[in-house]
């Protein structure tokens, strides 16, 4: 068996292309997965930036809502950026109207806590479980994490609030790495498709 994995990204919405690069950077076959039969081809799947409701929203419309939560509950390795991350959530704590989460990790993430898109910024965040310094983390319109439960491990904070939380194979970060060209986040969610392929 070959040990590149193939890693899916959610591509109904948000910033496929950039997370398609990054993990082929990061020696991974990645493809984009808009159906719940290429959902059933992958080894892991990445969930990008966006917004949140609309992703919700078009999951359902796609019939990938229940399939992603199915994949999820089996193990499959699952990385979401953003509002991927809220999706992920198993509690939003100010969701919009009909918005749904996959779940996967125990936490609780408020949306846009960091404030609208015009005060997005740039920040230097330690990744526990990543050497070589801090990544550059994006945040745009980024949610932040209120609480996790006792599986969920925190991962790295910034300005006092939780932006990265790991729970066994499903990983999550309130920034967007792969904005920046450093795609180290990507290489150890990779790692961790690999661990369990």
């Amino acid at each position: 068996m070959s040990d590149t994995p193939v890693i899916g990204v959610l591509a109904l919405q948000g910033d496929v292309r950039e997370h398609l690069i990054a993990l082929a950077s990061a020696d991974a076959l990645a493809r984009p997965v808009r159906r719940p039969e290429e959902l059933a081809e992958v080894d892991g799947l990445v969930i990008p930036g966006g917004e949140s409701t609309t992703m919700s929203k078009l999951a359902v419309l796609f019939g990938m809502m229940e399939p992603l939560r199915e994949r999820v509950r089996a193990r499959m390795p699952v990385y979401g950026t953003c509002a991927g991350m809220i999706l992920l959530a198993e509690k939003i704590l100010d969701p919009r109207s009909g918005q749904e989460t996959v779940g996967g990790i125990d936490m609780i993430v408020r949306r846009n806590a960091f404030g609208r898109q015009n005060e997005s910024f740039e920040a230097a965040v330690e990744v526990a479980g990543i050497d070589g310094g801090p990544v550059e983390g994006v945040f745009i319109r980024a949610p932040w994490v209120e609480s996790v439960g006792a599986e969920a491990e925190v991962i790295a904070e910034h300005g006092g609030h939780i932006v990265a939380v790991r729970q066994r194979n499903v990983l999550a970060t309130s920034f967007h790495p792969e904005l920046t060209g450093d795609h180290r986040v990507h290489a150890l969610f990779v790692d961790m498709v690999r661990a369990v392929k």
